[in-house]
């Protein structure tokens, strides 16, 4: 029989739905609590998936002794204070992705894991994908060989999301480089190996966001007056091995259609991520190998499988805190970059 684990959820909109619906699906794993500053929204969650109990404090849910885990589900200027008040009262710990706003902040929340010997997981989905372990798997075979170069692109063409928070700063602390170039930076390294990046070059651009808009979109009407964030981000990144990434993230561009993908190059072969393929010389010629089945594993589910697995001792997690921090220095690099007009080096 597997070990119980009891989680208690930290925030429950629309991310904390997902993670509810994983664990719940999971063996020997019971949601005793969650907690959420808008009341409403709390008890539509406890109603509508069983949840015993309920606090708008995040404070008074850690310190339940009964719990093991703790799954935040925050806006992102809201990761780092309930994430190290679970690991400080004795909890492992999944956050969502990004890992915080600040590399201080993500410093503080890998300190407080290590102090308190407990898991801290960032929720990096994409590592965990069929295509993605795929790549993987090519790659622990030697037959990328050393890789130096990832292209990442995270692009949408217009696709500024028009509820939440995400057009506003202070809050989110970034737009799409922060939002949804961190899922396709986050993959990429990771099957490079998590280097540690050096320096990192970077540009942002606002021109449609902040403006009112007649253009048809999926997404329309969103509000303009509040959008302090880029529309477009572009960084390359250098790091301590000698390889390098560029990354290019978007809510609105003038492209020929939304692109979610990564290309990596390595010194034998290559291999990209949608579709998945492989590219390397066999027989004095170029083959690009299509696989004809990769696998049907849901990668959020995989994730919180990964996370449970961790909290029991069974294995090291995939994506520890310590791989959230060198993506938030990627990411606070980008940033920094575009705003100083220089190359930011990175201790």
């Amino acid at each position: 029989m597997a070990k119980k684990v009891r989680v208690g959820i930290v925030g429950t909109g629309g991310i904390a739905r997902s993670h509810i619906k994983s664990l719940q699906a999971v063996d020997g794993v019971e949601i005793v609590a969650a907690c959420d500053v808008n009341e409403t929204v709390l008890k539509a969650a406890a109603e509508t998936y069983g949840i015993p109990k309920t606090f708008t404090s995040y404070r008074d849910l850690v310190a339940l002794k009964e719990i093991d885990a703790v799954s935040v589900c925050t806006p992102n200027f809201f990761h780092k204070e309930p994430t190290v008040a679970a690991l400080k009262s004795g909890k492992h710990v999944i956050v969502e992705k990004p890992m915080s706003m600040t590399v201080k902040e993500s410093e503080a929340m890998v300190a407080a894991a290590k102090e308190a010997n407990r898991v801290l997981v960032i929720g990096f989905q994409f590592r965990y994908s069929s295509q993605a372990q795929m790549i993987k798997r090519a790659i622990d075979e030697g037959i990328l060989g050393n890789i130096l170069y990832a292209r990442c692109q995270a692009l949408r063409r217009r696709g500024i999301p028009n509820w939440g928070v995400f057009g506003q700063k202070k809050l989110q602390g970034g737009g799409p480089m922060i939002d949804i170039g961190v899922h396709i930076i986050e993959v990429a390294h990771y099957l490079m190996g998590s280097p540690q990046p050096v320096a990192v070059t970077g540009a942002c651009y606002t021109y449609l966001g902040d403006k009112p808009s007649q253009v048809k979109s999926q997404w329309p009407n969103w509000d303009y007056k509040t959008y302090t964030v880029e529309d477009l981000a572009v960084g390359l990144i250098r790091f301590d091995n000698g390889a390098t990434l560029s990354i290019e993230s978007s809510f609105a561009a003038h492209i020929e259609k939304g692109i979610f993908n990564f290309t990596l190059m390595g010194d034998k072969g290559g291999a990209c991520f949608d579709p998945p393929m492989i590219f390397k010389d066999e027989a004095g010629t170029m083959f690009n190998l299509s696989p004809d089945f990769v696998g049907d594993e849901v990668a959020f589910d995989e994730k919180i499988l990964d996370f449970i697995a961790a909290v029991r001792g069974e294995k090291k997690p995939t994506a520890p805190g310590e791989h959230g921090l060198i993506v938030q220095k990627i990411l606070e690099g980008v940033y920094k970059s575009s705003e100083t007009g220089k190359e930011v080096r990175i201790k």
